[in-house]
């Protein structure tokens, strides 16, 4: 005898509800989507699997199966974006400086998955890291990407500097022993023949992006921290080659004639920007290049420049002279309308404190709504990944945080995330 009709259609629709994958539904009390300027209340986002599949106004009810998220008294936003970070080392001072002589890059790796999860937990899914020792930014990337290690999803530069330069290991080391480390290997390069090979080693490495010492550096080993490292023909080697390989160029800079050759190459971004002149900031608008100003960066170290023995002598007046500027940079540069990314070079500061950046963004004359956006879509566009980062709409990767109460009256919540989701999994909550 054949079943009853009625019989059959409910079996087939159970037989659906069985087979229908499960959702997740995150009822938000308040949501900022990255893209808007205004604030969206009570809204629920839908996440299948590791995307956005839907967003509706208010709570929607969950079908069986179905997952339920209560964030009704927090805010939600886009996972965040740090683009300048060093993920695999944090300043210590001078015991940091010798740590080259006795941690083993294994040690240093393992070391850093504590630095990946702090980051991760502080609401920042994805980074930009602008360049490790021993490759150790490349593998790190990999083993977040395959579920080794808890961390942000990572954008990995291959550095390239010059003799002396900043990012030159072998500054203010003994005459004997410099001629035993590998420059090549740090990234060290002369002239456009030279400087094609190097890039191109990085993109044979997998480097993500190319990032150059375009002037001297606070923490290097060498006496000026804005002497242009790079001549104009050089850095327009770096970016064309860089772009023969789909590879953009971030560009270290605190020297105004540095910044200028670098801009004027077409390097994506100009990281720090301390010396940056209103020339400058006119030359960065014309070409549309991004400011990354890591005002988290200058202010830790010129306290820390404070402390008598913490950095060694050669370090210690860059950090004075050029740490306090950077947040005035920072000021000046937005209220001309330069595009900024937000960025803090963490490594220098500790990790899991990105998000004072924000405080200090918005100190200097920053809207809060303006800074989170800085570090959500502006920041998907500047490493080109704006297609499936930087906000909260259906089809983006599932990279969702909460912080209580509302961040736009309260910029300070920020550094209070409650709530971290990164490609549909929750890590905090």
């Amino acid at each position: 005898m054949r079943p009853p009709r009625r019989l059959l259609v409910t079996g087939a629709v159970l037989l659906a509800a069985t087979l229908a994958p499960a959702k997740t539904l995150i009822h938000a009390g308040s949501l900022i989507d990255g893209r808007a300027d205004t604030v969206r209340k009570a809204v629920t986002v839908t996440v299948e699997g590791d995307r956005i599949t839907g967003l509706a106004d208010g709570y929607t009810a969950p079908a069986a199966g179905d997952t339920v998220i209560d964030l009704k008294h927090a805010t939600v936003m886009p996972g965040l974006m740090d683009m300048h970070v060093h993920i695999t080392g944090e300043q210590s001072g001078q015991a940091g400086y010798a740590e080259r002589f006795y941690l083993n890059p294994a040690d240093a790796a393992l070391r850093a998955t504590t630095y990946a999860k702090k980051t991760l937990l502080a609401g920042f899914t994805t980074v930009r890291d602008c360049g490790a020792g021993d490759k150790l930014n490349l593998a790190m990337r990999d083993a977040i990407a395959k579920g080794w290690v808890d961390g942000p999803r990572i954008f990995a530069a291959g550095s390239v500097s010059t003799t002396g330069g900043h990012g030159d290991g072998t500054n203010g080391l003994s005459s004997r022993i410099q001629h035993l480390l590998d420059e090549e290997a740090n990234g060290i390069a002369n002239g456009p023949d030279e400087i094609r090979r190097v890039v191109r080693q990085r993109y044979k490495d997998g480097a993500d992006l190319i990032k150059i010492a375009a002037t001297g550096g606070v923490l290097s080993l060498a006496k000026s921290g804005q002497a242009p490292l790079f001549t104009e023909d050089e850095v327009r080697t770096v970016v064309l080659t860089a772009k023969d390989y789909g590879m953009k160029v971030a560009a270290h800079a605190h020297g105004d004639i540095g910044m200028q050759r670098a801009i004027k190459a077409d390097v994506a971004s100009i990281e720090h920007g301390t010396y940056m002149s209103d020339e400058t900031i006119a030359l960065m608008k014309s070409h549309g290049t991004y400011y990354v100003p890591t005002i988290s960066a200058g202010r830790f170290v010129a306290e820390k420049s404070k402390l008598d023995g913490y950095f060694p002598g050669i370090v210690r007046p860059k950090a004075l002279a050029i740490g306090p500027l950077i947040q005035e940079t920072f000021r000046r540069a937005y209220a001309a309308g330069v595009k900024i990314a937000f960025g803090t070079d963490q490594g220098v500061a500790p990790h899991g404190d990105n998000a004072k950046e924000f405080i200090y963004m918005v100190e200097a004359g920053m809207p809060a709504m303006k800074a989170i956006q800085s570090a959500t879509l502006e920041a998907a566009k500047l490493v080109d990944a704006d297609k499936d980062l930087g906000t909260v709409e259906s089809g983006k990767f599932a990279d969702l945080v909460a912080v209580p109460g509302d961040p736009l009256a309260d910029i300070s919540l920020m550094t209070k995330v409650s709530f971290v989701m990164k490609a549909g999994k929750v890590y905090k909550q």
